[in-house]
């Protein structure tokens, strides 16, 4: 995989709302049965970056963006 992390307080403040957005509104993201609200989904993932429970990649090849969890083995050939 040709892809880099990107420190989340490297983004703007926009930036990193749009990654996060796109992330969380993403097909196949809703899982259950109770409704979780845009913005609650949005703050659970910003808190997840800050306390470095996950991290967002940067794919180079397919130049998109995803949000991995620290226990992510593709992490492990990731350089920082």
């Amino acid at each position: 995989m040709n892809a880099v992390k990107i420190p989340y307080d490297k983004l703007s403040k926009e930036a990193l709302q749009g990654v996060i957005e796109e992330f969380v509104t993403r097909d196949g993201t809703d899982y259950g049965e109770v409704q979780i609200p845009l913005g609650t989904k949005i703050t659970q993932v910003l808190k997840q970056l800050k306390s470095k429970d996950a991290f967002i990649v940067f794919d180079q090849h397919s130049e998109t963006c995803t949000i991995l969890l620290k226990d992510d083995q593709i992490l492990d050939s990731i350089d920082s």
